[in-house]
């Protein structure tokens, strides 16, 4: 359809009035960055979609978040005006939104704020997508439980009132969060793998290392490749200057001895201690940490 046949045929039904009285026009208008004329018309657009579906297909509902209603309600107008008229009723059509998940701020969960959450593996591993749930704010995680889980109401409730007790342990209703809706979207196994990575990477765990559950955390610990000759029989200072965990050698021998660097999660306190080739994972891979927050996945190559 031409831009000439579109403002002839549909384009002479809208009323510029009605089109600005949409919230999000409005809001959009308000704000610094104002609104293009592609973006004001592309209520007519969507809504000139709906009249298609309606004709051609039989298509009576339109669902979106809340943010679509503006849009969706154009499609039901733009509906009652080109497929009604003095002879006929139009379609009855209808729309159902449902509310936007934000956070606390009223930012949107989506590909512009902070990256994508994707559902898919190949797009984002079990365990970013653990970490991204466990990482929500106090202030969003009951409502999250809510909307995402199918935990009983009291169960959220009693989160709920243990977050504000004494002796509560930080982050617990964050973790139930990011079990339950990643057991959800990736199954017990999913879940599992991304448990094991999380366990892996705090210092001084337990968790038995292997080469892929480092590779599953590789995308969040900065990694350094080294050359064999350059890990074995080196000092683990010495490593920790190389990688740039430490300013100097000096330095990195200072916080060994102080018992602040973790090798494999264990903590190494031996100040010349020297990296054997039994210290590799999987003869291939080292994880470091300089301190509990400082990590890095060193690569060793031949």
């Amino acid at each position: 359809m031409s831009f000439l046949t579109f403002l002839r045929e549909i384009g002479k039904f809208a009323r510029v009035s009605t089109m600005l009285a949409k919230d999000s026009v409005r809001t959009r208008m308000e704000s610094e960055q104002g609104i293009s004329f592609t973006e004001f018309t592309y209520q007519l657009l969507q809504g000139y979609d709906f009249v298609h579906l309606c004709r051609n297909h039989g298509v009576r509902v339109q669902i979106g978040g809340s943010d679509q209603w503006g849009n969706i309600t154009a499609g039901t107008d733009l509906v009652r005006r080109l497929l009604g008229g003095e002879a006929r009723e139009p379609p009855a059509c209808y729309g159902l939104t449902f509310p936007l998940l934000v956070d606390s701020e009223g930012r949107k969960f989506g590909k512009s704020v902070g990256g994508a959450v994707w559902l898919s593996a190949e797009k984002l591993s079990p365990y970013k997508f653990y970490q991204y749930l466990f990482q929500v704010t106090d202030a969003d995680v009951i409502k999250l439980l809510k909307m995402l889980t199918f935990l009983p109401l009291e169960d959220i409730e009693a989160l709920q009132a243990a977050m504000g007790a004494p002796g509560y342990v930080p982050n617990a209703a964050q973790r139930r969060l990011a079990e339950e809706v990643t057991r959800f979207v990736h199954g017990d196994e999913g879940l599992a793998q991304a448990i094991k990575a999380t366990e892996a990477l705090k210092p001084g765990a337990a968790t038995q290392l292997d080469a892929a559950t480092l590779e599953t955390v590789a995308g969040d610990a900065p990694s350094a490749t080294l050359p064999r000759a350059s890990v074995e029989g080196t000092t683990l200072a010495d490593i920790l200057v190389a990688v740039k965990l430490q300013p100097s050698k000096s330095a990195a021998r200072k916080l060994v001895k102080g018992g602040g660097v973790y090798l494999n999660n264990a903590k190494v306190s031996e100040e010349l201690y020297t990296v054997k080739p039994v210290d590799l994972i999987e003869g291939r891979l080292l994880l470091l940490a300089a301190g509990k927050k400082n990590k890095m996945l060193v690569r060793v190559s031949d």
